[in-house]
């Protein structure tokens, strides 16, 4: 199968990696550095997984450089590119082709399809980490729960059928992945993962374990996820828990400790001078709930710190 990363930076290199040693033809489109390095010598995986050494991959540093026809483009860019990146190589992708969303945040597969339709989108949770090392080089450096791949918005038999088959060629190749019939819910799950630890880790420069570790930090993250679960429920998502409660045994019990030593995309965006995904996030919890009049202080006050945290390390006076 013809597969292209559109995005392949940590996340996207580790996708194309497992597929690419499955057998599959994968295009990497990405920043010259690392996709530069791969060209060269090929694309080495480390970390939780295994070591790996993976080559015969085709590079591309811009859609131009493309040839069309792909069955499938995996997007894993970030958030705020995603209409751009969708726009880009719309017309690689072939008539019958996927588009699958591996993304952070809300509002990635309907941007996917006003763009090339929502018959031809797939959305998925991806909740494990990865990092590049150096050009060249990819870690997975923390997995807490199968990637989960339905259909966005629930619709007919074949799409459906083309979920679960996408979940089993991931999960041949080497990633835990699932077919999941409410992926709405499943998405809505991470960002409250992410409304809890990603702002408030960038904000305080530590690793998720140590937000875990402190009253005053449980507290903030109590109220992000509240705020986040009630706007779901206004939203009509079928939550798979009874109350904010639930959710939070679980993400106290298992999710947090299992990515304890992680450092958020968010984090590293930020010490790096990057834009990061808040307004994907804790951004899109809280214009969500101004839209079904839910007030949602805590995630609104995130948002505008990691904002002003960015215009202070970019010089940007927004």
């Amino acid at each position: 199968m013809r597969v292209l990363i559109a995005g392949a930076g940590a996340l996207g290199s580790i996708f194309g990696a497992f597929l690419r040693r499955a057998g599959d033809d994968v295009t990497l489109l990405g920043r010259p550095g690392h996709l530069d390095a791969i060209a060269a010598g090929g694309l080495f995986v480390e970390g939780i997984w295994g070591d790996h050494h993976v080559d015969g991959f085709h590079v591309a540093h811009d859609a131009a450089q493309l040839v069309a026809g792909f069955e499938a483009i995996l997007v894993t860019v970030k958030a705020y590119d995603t209409a751009a990146v969708a726009a880009a190589v719309a017309a690689t992708l072939r008539p019958d082709g996927v588009m699958l969303s591996l993304q952070n945040g809300l509002g990635n597969a309907e941007t996917l399809g006003r763009v090339v339709g929502p018959e031809r989108v797939l959305a998925a949770r991806v909740i494990f980490g990865a990092e590049v090392v150096v050009p060249g080089r990819v870690r997975v450096t923390v997995y807490a729960d199968p990637v989960l791949i339905g259909v966005w918005p629930p619709a007919d038999p074949r799409r459906v059928a083309q979920a679960q088959a996408w979940a089993q060629r991931i999960h041949a190749a080497g990633i835990p992945a699932e077919f999941t019939e409410d992926v709405a819910a499943a998405l809505w799950g991470k960002v409250f993962y992410n409304a809890a630890l990603n702002p408030l880790g960038a904000l305080l420069g530590v690793h998720y374990g140590a937000l875990g570790e402190h009253a005053d930090s449980r507290a903030i993250m109590d109220r992000a996820i509240e705020e986040a679960f009630a706007v779901a429920l206004a939203e009509g998502v079928r939550l798979p828990w009874a109350s904010a409660a639930a959710y939070r045994a679980v993400f106290y019990e298992r999710l947090l400790p299992v990515t304890y030593h992680h450092r958020s995309s968010m984090l590293q965006d930020l010490e790096h001078g990057r834009p990061t995904e808040v307004d994907a996030i804790s951004g899109e919890v809280w214009r969500r709930g101004r839209r079904h009049g839910v007030t949602t202080p805590v995630n609104e006050l995130l948002t505008r710190l990691v904002r002003a945290r960015e215009a202070v390390r970019t010089g940007d006076g927004r």
